[in-house]
């Protein structure tokens, strides 16, 4: 009995944070336009473009996968490779010297545990295990494994980007000092399955048009009055974290 009671009240207690996150996306939507799902890719596939695209921009981890597809036959090859030459082909991604031997040492490794190289039995694991699964692989932490599992296996996995983290730090939705880690935890937590994919798309839209890291844009940004951070920089009268939660979409 004091078990139910403990759970339902820490659903209620999540009930306003779901109302504000839904009201964020809602703003967010009209302002940067709706949210599709992109291309579905195989999950390896997907796996190594994330790490190419970890401290870089798209366009460069873009390059980088399609220069990787390009040089070699399939990921086989790629797993039999020496490294320099897989640091070669994806040198426009940078860090090549670091990510090339990390994609051979998890392509080497699913090799040997699954005897080929798919990861597509992700699909059918639950995502708390899945994504244990994926983070036991060098370079692959909550960010990488969240995304894979968001975008090739379709499961409600919210990844934290630096865009997300910044603009959820700044409307109070996680402390000011709150980490990467603890970040994933605490916002997985707080946004409903239904709206993962729209927030962590919607949050990096604004983040980079916006709510930018240096210079954010407040006097056109639609979530102001839900901005603790935003009335701290605009001089005027400072708003609580709590009236994030409980203000009106």
């Amino acid at each position: 009995m004091n078990e139910k009671k403990s759970g339902e009240s820490r659903v209620e207690g999540r009930e306003p944070e779901a109302r504000s996150v839904a009201a964020i996306c809602r703003r967010l939507r009209k302002s940067h336009g709706p949210v599709e799902w992109p291309e579905q890719w195989p999950v390896l596939d997907e796996l190594v473009a994330t790490i190419l695209s970890q401290n870089t921009s798209d366009k460069n981890s873009s390059a980088a996968f399609e220069e990787l597809r390009r040089t070699f036959a399939d990921w086989d090859a790629v797993r039999r490779a020496p490294a320099a030459k897989i640091a070669r082909a994806i040198r426009s991604g940078g860090l090549s010297k670091q990510k090339a031997p990390r994609i051979k040492a998890i392509l080497q490794r699913i090799h040997e545990e699954r005897g080929a190289l798919s990861l597509e039995f992700l699909h059918d694991m639950r995502a708390p295990e899945a994504a244990a699964w994926l983070s036991a692989f060098p370079g692959v932490g909550p960010k990488t494994a969240a995304c894979v599992l968001l975008f090739a296996c379709r499961k409600p996995v919210l990844p934290v980007d630096t865009h997300v983290h910044r603009v959820s730090r700044r409307l109070g939705l996680i402390g000011q000092k709150v980490d990467a880690v603890k970040a994933h935890r605490q916002l997985a937590a707080m946004v409903p399955p239904r709206l993962v994919l729209e927030f962590h798309i919607l949050l990096i839209r604004h983040g980079r048009t916006v709510c930018l890291a240096q210079r954010p844009k407040c006097e056109a940004c639609p979530l102001f009055d839900l901005c603790p951070e935003g009335h701290r920089r605009s001089s005027t009268p400072s708003f609580p974290s709590s009236a994030l939660r409980h203000s009106a979409p």
